[in-house]
């Protein structure tokens, strides 16, 4: 059975700015009709590597192929790539047919064509009457609309996503992206994204890639990692503050809070735990002694929705979070018990 080629691979990719390697031989693969997207804290190579890809940035070392073809030398205009930034980069001096034409005209397609294309592409975006309409008129929400129809125009066979939502308010970034995700599921279209908001990434992606200091810490589907971050710097980065020191033995592990239960087949001795927050479960005090479980003092609570995150002071060791119901929610001050859930429970690798 012949094995697919990828419509995307790095092959140890390195590009060194003075000493300081912003990527350092990175090694990706992106299928076609893949949504990958790449995470990371500023500084970590993100966004260096679309530029590599799209022949923005010239690599050190390594290879970038499309389609197994060796891009070297070859100009950004002719790889057949879609790019989207964060600040759009609409032409204020067009009106919204104008940008989506321009690109098409650049590619040598004729006015009829031009003119059915762009109406076909603000259908798709959900604009259909906002062919003549000045782009200094428009929403974020609908500049990002455009700024995206302009890059599918000349429909690349890869589209690549430069922190595409950061100039929108949450609410909405939240709504775009599952739009993003359906639109690009219609079309079959291979995005790679770059992001620092995990939770944009999440609900997007097929395959999330983090980075650090120029490399891949973890690449896994969602789920995947956000239950099983491979070390402390994903775990953290994802949020994640519940880590300590522990003595792995069998199915339990000894730490400053106390006994932690471990999933079985867990790496022993000395290792670092994580503990999701849905995993620190709550209890009242049954007496001042004698009480099951770690004791622990009610600092402060940040309400998402219909959960909460409740912040815990044990008497030793660093402070907790827990994720609890809305209709579950303890007073600031309260004395409370926790107990671990050793499903939510991760024993790291470092």
């Amino acid at each position: 059975m012949a094995v697919t080629e990828p419509l995307l691979r790095l092959d140890g990719v390195t590009v060194r700015f003075g000493q300081r390697a912003a990527l350092d031989a990175v090694r990706l693969e992106v299928a076609a009709h893949e949504i990958v997207c790449v995470l990371g804290p500023s500084g970590s190579g993100k966004s260096t590597l679309l530029r590599v890809v799209a022949g923005l940035q010239r690599a050190d070392a390594g290879r970038v192929l499309l389609s197994g073809v060796d891009q070297q030398g070859v100009p950004v205009h002719r790889r057949g790539v879609g790019l989207m930034f964060q600040d759009h980069q609409l032409f204020p001096q067009r009106d919204v047919g104008g940008n989506l034409a321009f690109g098409l005209r650049m590619h040598g397609v004729g006015r009829v064509e031009q003119q059915r294309r762009v109406a076909e592409l603000l259908e798709l975006v959900g604009l259909p009457e906002a062919q003549r309409r000045a782009v200094a008129s428009l929403s974020g929400g609908e500049q990002q609309r455009v700024a995206l129809a302009r890059a599918l125009a000349p429909e690349p066979r890869l589209l690549m996503l430069d922190e595409p939502l950061g100039q929108l308010d949450r609410g909405l970034r939240e709504r775009l992206v599952m739009e993003l995700r359906e639109l690009f599921g219609r079309l079959g279209t291979t995005v790679l994204a770059v992001t620092h908001d995990h939770g944009e990434a999440f609900a997007l992606a097929d395959r999330v890639v983090v980075m650090r200091e120029g490399r891949i810490a973890q690449t896994g589907a969602p789920l995947e990692v956000w239950q099983r971050p491979v070390d402390e710097f994903v775990a953290r980065f994802l949020g994640f503050d519940n880590v300590v020191s522990a003595r792995v033995s069998g199915t339990v592990a000894d730490t400053v809070w106390g006994k932690v239960p471990v999933p079985d087949g867990s790496r022993q001795g000395e290792r670092r735990l994580l503990v999701r927050p849905a995993g620190v479960r709550l209890q009242e005090l049954s007496g001042v002694a004698g009480v099951d479980g770690l004791r622990c003092r009610v600092e402060g609570r940040t309400f998402r929705g219909s959960r909460v995150a409740v912040r815990l002071r044990p008497q030793e060791g660093p402070p907790l979070e827990a994720e609890v119901p809305l209709r579950e929610v303890p007073e600031e001050g309260a004395q409370v018990a926790v107990v671990f859930a050793v499903d939510e429970v991760v024993v790291l690798e470092s």
